[in-house]
Parts: C-alpha cells; structure tokens; sequence
C-alpha cells in the first residue's frame, strides 16, 4: 500500500492539551490561594456526592450517581436502525430523488426531530447505507489479495476495481443514486478514497501527470451513468464489465511501467 493510501486521518491537535494543561495550572493556582484565605468550614461528608475531575473541585463537580447516557444511547441507536432500515426500503421503492426526510421519518415511525438530529437530508442517510458496503471495498483494495489488493500490474488491479465497482453499484443502485448522484458526488469521503486508490495504480505504473485522468478513469462508475446503461440501453454488467476491463488495461499500458 502506498503513502497516500496510508494517509487521511489526521493526528490530534496539540492546542487541546497545551490549553488544557495551561487552564489546570491556573485553576489550580487560584485554588490554592482561596483555601489559604477562607476558613476550612466545609465537611467531609459535603463532598460525598461528588468527585474530582484532574484535581479540582467547583465547575468540574460530578455527581457519584450514574448518569443516563446509556439509555439515551440506546434509544438513539434503535432509532438509527429504524431510520436506515426504513430509508433502505423506500429507496428501494422509489426513485431515490424523490425521497423526503417526511417520508423517512413516517415511515420509520419517529418524529421529524429525531431524524434531524441523526442526518441533515436525504443524500446523508443514503450516504450512511452506502458507507458500509464501500467499506468493505475499500478494505479490500487495501489489505485484500490481488488483482483487487496490491501485488498485481496497475492495469489489472485498475479492471479489477472497476468489476467490484460495478457489483457494488448493480447490487445497491438505489442508494449510490441518492447518495453519490451530481456534484454531491465529488464531496464524498468515498470518492476521496477512489481518487487516491486510482491516482496510486496511474503513479506506480509510471505516468507522469496523473492528476487529470483520476476523474476521467473514475467517470464510467457515476450510478447515473450506470443506471442509464443498465436500465435503458439494456446493458448486461457482464458487458458493461469487459468494456471497462478492456479501458483499464489501454488506459495503462503505455508509461514507464513498474
């Protein structure tokens, strides 16, 4: 795998802990200095309810007993589940374009806040039933055997994305049309991971300005394009499947090679 197939998530940020580190010693200053001018008047069993946080006492006063956030969490899993799974059904069902965050929520059975809390419209929940099964893609572009997984020829690993595209897309269509549909396309965190996995395969073969043909290599997978070959040119995704095979290894066939 290469570097930029390693990159993408970021190291956490040094300002938390220098802000925190700075806003403990302070706090614990200023606390010093009032217990050494007021009068210790305050009893032990004044502070069973409570305990303390790195130290201090006051605004990071937290009660022994056991907070609520479990159940909380609980329900809002169960209303997650029953978002997707009734968001899966009605894009299923219809053109997914015309599904509303109304429909979603009656048919969940969960009021419109609840949905919103959870996903902004309709683009984001189809974005998280598609997340799951281009996860597993992207695993196995990484870590998976080849021709999918390195240790194959660019040309070869290049068909092989394109066929596990494809099965992707003829088996959960409905849901890449309401997630990855248009301009919103682009902005996915899936497509970003497509470009980087594609402009990988174009450097190790040796091409030299592979910035511009990373989206013209993607293009063919747009789900509407799909849909438009599948369903009204009547196109088989075997057919539509050796076609690519066929660019994918001209695309990379000539260049410095490996």
């Amino acid at each position: 795998m290469s570097d930029d197939e390693q990159r993408g998530r970021g190291a956490p940020s040094a300002h938390s802990s220098a802000h925190s580190s700075a806003h403990s010693s302070a706090d614990s200053s200023a606390d010093s200095s009032a217990s050494s001018s007021a009068s210790p008047s305050v009893s032990p069993s004044a502070h069973a309810s409570v305990h303390r946080i790195d130290g201090l006492l006051g605004d990071l006063q937290v009660a022994d007993e056991q907070p609520v956030a479990p159940r909380r969490r609980a329900d809002a899993e169960r209303n997650r589940a029953q978002i997707l799974a009734a968001a899966e059904q009605l894009f299923a069902e219809q053109d997914p374009r015309s599904v509303t965050m109304d429909r979603i929520a009656k048919a969940a059975g969960v009021g419109r806040a609840t949905l919103y809390r959870s996903f902004p419209d309709p683009p984001s929940v189809a974005v998280a039933l598609l997340d799951e099964h281009e996860r597993r893609l992207q695993g196995q572009l990484i870590h998976g055997p080849p021709p999918l997984g390195p240790g194959a020829p660019a040309g070869e690993r290049l068909a092989a994305f394109y066929l596990a595209m494809l099965d992707l897309l003829e088996r959960h269509l409905p849901l890449a049309l309401g997630a990855e549909t248009g301009a919103a396309r682009f902005r996915t965190g899936a497509y970003a991971f497509w470009r980087v996995h594609v402009r990988t395969l174009l450097v190790d073969h040796g091409v030299e300005d592979p910035d511009p043909m990373i989206d013209v290599a993607l293009s063919p997978l747009a789900p509407e394009l799909f849909q438009f070959q599948r369903h009204e040119l009547g196109l088989s995704t075997e057919r539509i499947g050796r076609s690519l095979s066929a660019f994918a290894r001209r695309l990379l066939s000539s260049g410095r090679g490996n």
